[in-house]
């Protein structure tokens, strides 16, 4: 028996001023997979041509949906224009993931590796959600928590 392709998805990964750029590719790399799209929102910590991005996301970088907004406010900008919610993943927050109720639209958004998000960004999310961690657990990688919140919110808009 073969199965229909899954539709695309309208949900979307927001990585705000990304570090890593093998994180980065990963990530995009999930998204082409899974039909996500991905927004960027410089400065990028790394040049977006780097090569350790593109051996990440290898040939899936053709395939991703990646749209770069040069600040936080040319991002504000347009999610304002899509009419879209911002879900902030954050160890700040203490709603747990799992419990929160995602929809088709939502942006996932997540802060750099090695700074989170500013109070600013924090504030504008129209909710804050976190990946609950043993004790003394400081953070997961950046590409396993937006797979885990990536799976969790197509679990839940799939029908």
């Amino acid at each position: 028996m073969i199965l229909p392709s899954p539709a695309p998805h309208d949900l979307r990964i927001a990585l705000y001023q990304p570090d890593i750029p093998g994180n980065a590719g990963a990530i995009l790399r999930m998204a082409a997979c899974l039909g996500l799209g991905v927004d960027i929102i410089e400065p990028a910590g790394f040049d977006m041509t780097d090569r350790a991005l593109k051996r990440a996301g290898m040939d899936y970088l053709e395939m991703a949906a990646l749209t770069r907004h040069v600040s936080w406010e040319a991002f504000q900008e347009w999610r304002a224009g899509e009419r879209r919610r911002l879900i902030l993943f954050s160890t700040r927050a203490s709603d747990p993931y799992t419990g929160f109720r995602f929809a088709d639209g939502d942006v996932l958004l997540f802060g750099r590796e090695s700074a989170g998000v500013p109070d600013s960004v924090h504030e504008a999310a129209d909710a804050r959600v976190t990946i609950r961690m043993q004790p003394g657990a400081r953070s997961l990688n950046l590409a396993l928590s937006a797979a885990m919140a990536a799976g969790e919110a197509i679990r839940q808009t799939t029908r």
